[in-house]
């Protein structure tokens, strides 16, 4: 295992700070939310996914850094950045993102609802006709759901969950002055999850469509509420805890108790901000400053609504021409065909893009070989499975069914450790041997591994993949799959698991990497082939697509064969600290980011090899956590007509000048202009391998 002890406090090589570039990829967001091109309700969605995201942002880098501060000097001393240094930073460049959407709220969303006859009401845009609705729908709906607590003077503590939307209320101008203070404080929860939505819908008025906030009917109904005052003013806070679990990094002692603790600390965890309105008068926040526990490090300013996330619950009035037009999933055009997935398998590779293609596919192949009596042994790997996961019941059914099953559930997967605890005790119950991860190591591999009785003979079938094992995920996010019986790579994966069970693998992994035991090592071996060709004066490139680039020894590596004439292409959806085009140093790396209708989360990486090209598609990104900290898996395509498949979707993502950006977040033209939309085109490419006569499109 290789230990991360680079120094690079004294590098000379250009990086750029991984929190602002993780900034610059959510900011890749808001410009979707921005883009006039994007239909209307779903750039309502990117302001949504804009404000999940960073809430997340807050909740583990923000609260990390704020750990960081807190340390005694002499130890912040040798750290590569002082921590206070990046947090303001971090924070005036959260202030501008902040700002501009507010911008985009108002000056692109909601004028462009009202383009649409669908309007945002507040409390102060009601007819009577709508007063009276209002009210109506509060006393029956909304009242039974609210429990004000009243702030006095006494400074007991009142605890603020974790990203709820509170009202902090003021009262005053008693209408009688008996048990009547002259000012009185109060606050309540938005009761969101109860209520079922963040919004609520009024009624039309021919074809006018109307929607309110939660926040607003409250606001407007308070004189219901508090009948002794007369005048009110209330503003909206949201508190964001540190979600970062307090967790041994092993696997001694019952780690599913550890886990159910620590989920239990972060619903309590230290408060890594408090978004409040600007507008809130000083003695309100004051009260609930006090009565909360909550200091001005804490404040961040917002704006009167929080939690815009709840965006995604927005009513789209069944107006399907203000969203995306639908592209009904598509069928494989050979697995489509075939009976059975393990006969399918047994004849060549295959593989299959997510969400382009169907996902029914891993499903049929799991619950093919749960029912199959030949079939002896299934082992998976679970990182983030759906609620209602299809494929833990499938292996749940295989237990039952008396095949040796081992699933490694990985507890430690961030917000997803509730599911997996319970997924994990479903599978335990089954019969199934449940392992949870592998000492030190988070394992991030999506695998699967089914062993069959054919004739005296076993037979391994594997499922090699970049994304998970989530049906709902799978309709969203861009991945590849492998589906293979080449013994090759079936006897690697075996491998894998064997280290993930007994903590090293019995023989030598030969075809896929690694992550920690080679994958590093390899990528380097690989990229220092290159590095040899370009300064023999052959042709020398890479085509590198990853979710994030940050580790120094990686980009240090990129920086040396730039130097050394190598071309490389970078595909990065999020964090990347390289800096491309410096003189010197990476003026032969280009790179792009692509932004768009679905999340690309593929890793692929594509070595020239002096034109013998060499294709690996993996489950990690070149970050230091996971070539050292977690179990990952890169696995080479050895299919020519695969290999050909994504070569195709690679070079129309290259090709991209519609959602391409550069470093800078500005938009990669085309010289002359092409004119690609890379998803788009990506559906159309596949769906074109469908032969003439088979219905393209899965039901």
């Amino acid at each position: 295992m290789q230990e991360d002890n680079d120094n690079t406090a004294t590098t000379p090589y250009p990086l750029i700070d991984r929190e602002l570039s993780w900034l610059a990829f959510n900011y890749r967001v808001l410009q979707e939310a921005k883009d006039p091109r994007v239909p209307l309700l779903e750039r309502v969605k990117f302001m949504a996914i804009f404000s999940s995201n960073l809430d997340e942002y807050f909740k583990v880098r923000v609260a990390t850094l704020k750990r960081l501060i807190k340390l005694k000097e002499k130890t912040r001393r040798k750290l590569q950045k002082d921590p206070s240094d990046t947090f303001g930073q971090v924070m005036q460049e959260v202030k501008r993102q902040q700002e501009e959407f507010g911008e985009v709220f108002r000056e692109g969303i909601l004028k462009g609802l009202r383009e649409h006859d669908i309007h945002l009401l507040t409390e102060h845009d009601l007819n009577p006709a709508q007063q009276e609705w209002v009210q109506a729908y509060f006393d029956e709906v909304l009242e039974p759901l609210l429990l004000p607590i009243i702030l006095d003077e006494t400074e007991t503590h009142l605890f603020l969950k974790d990203q709820t939307v509170y009202l902090g209320i003021k009262m005053w101008g008693p209408k009688t002055e008996e048990d009547c203070k002259p000012e009185r404080y109060a606050m309540l929860e938005i009761p969101t999850k109860k209520h079922g939505s963040r919004f609520v819908k009024l009624p039309t008025e021919g074809n006018q469509r109307y929607v309110m906030f939660i926040d607003d009917v409250i606001r407007f109904c308070l004189p219901l509420m508090f009948d002794k005052y007369k005048q009110f003013d209330a503003h909206a806070v949201k508190v964001s805890r540190d979600a970062e679990l307090d967790i041994e990094e092993e696997v001694s002692g019952n780690l599913m108790a550890k886990i159910r603790k620590s989920l239990k600390k972060r619903e309590t965890g230290y408060p890594a901000r408090l978004l409040y309105d600007p507008e809130t008068p000083q003695d309100l926040l004051d009260m609930m400053m006090a009565h909360t526990g909550i200091t001005e490090d804490e404040l961040v300013d917002g704006s009167k609504y929080h939690n815009f996330r709840d965006f995604f619950q927005f009513p789209d009035f069944d107006l399907p021409a203000l969203k995306y037009q639908p592209q009904p999933t598509l069928v494989h055009p050979l697995l489509e065909q075939e009976p059975s997935m393990l006969a399918a398998m047994q004849k060549q590779d295959y593989l299959v893009h997510y969400p382009y293609q169907s996902f029914d596919y891993v499903l049929r192949l799991f619950n093919e070989a749960a029912e199959d009596p030949k079939v002896t042994a299934m082992s998976a790997t679970l990182y983030r499975v759906a609620d209602k996961s299809a494929i833990a019941k499938a292996l749940a059914k295989a237990a039952k069914n008396g095949k040796l099953v081992t699933v490694v559930v990985e507890l430690k997967a961030r917000f997803d450790e509730e599911s997996n605890i319970f997924w994990a005790g479903k599978l335990q119950k089954a019969g199934a041997n449940v392992i949870f991860g592998a000492a030190e190591l988070k394992v991030h591999s999506k695998l699967g591994l089914i062993t069959r009785n054919e004739g005296g003979r076993l037979v391994s079938y594997a499922y090699l993949s970049t994304g998970n094992y989530n049906e709902d995920t799978s309709t969203i996010y861009a991945d590849h799959a492998l589906f293979t019986s080449d013994s090759r790579l079936t006897k690697d994966v075996e491998q894998v698991f064997n280290f993930l069970i007994d903590g090293q693998p019995d023989k030598e992994i030969q075809h896929l990497l690694m992550a920690p035991l080679n994958m590093r090592e390899k990528f380097v071996r690989l990229i220092d082939r290159e590095i040899r060709h370009a300064k023999k004066g052959q042709p020398a490139r890479m085509i590198l697509k990853m979710n994030a680039l940050q580790d120094e020894r990686m980009i240090k590596k990129l920086y040396a064969a730039s130097q050394a004439g190598v071309q490389i292409e970078l595909l990065v959806r999020g964090i990347c600290c390289l800096v491309p085009g410096v003189e010197g140093v990476s003026e032969n790396i280009r790179l792009r980011s692509i932004v768009d209708r679905y999340l690309e989360h593929a890793r692929v990486y594509i070595f020239h090899n002096n034109g013998d090209e060499e294709y690996y598609v993996a489950s990690a990104d070149w970050m230091t956590r996971n070539l050292n900290r977690r179990v990952e898996v890169a696995f080479p395509l050895l299919q020519p007509d695969l290999v050909q498949q994504l070569r195709t979707i690679i070079d129309l993502q290259l090709a991209d000048d519609n959602k391409a950006r550069d470093v800078d977040n500005s938009y990669i033209p085309a010289s002359p202009p092409t004119d690609v939309r890379s998803q788009y085109a990506t559906y159309d490419y596949l769906r074109s391998l469908v032969p003439e006569g088979m219905d393209p499109v899965r039901e």
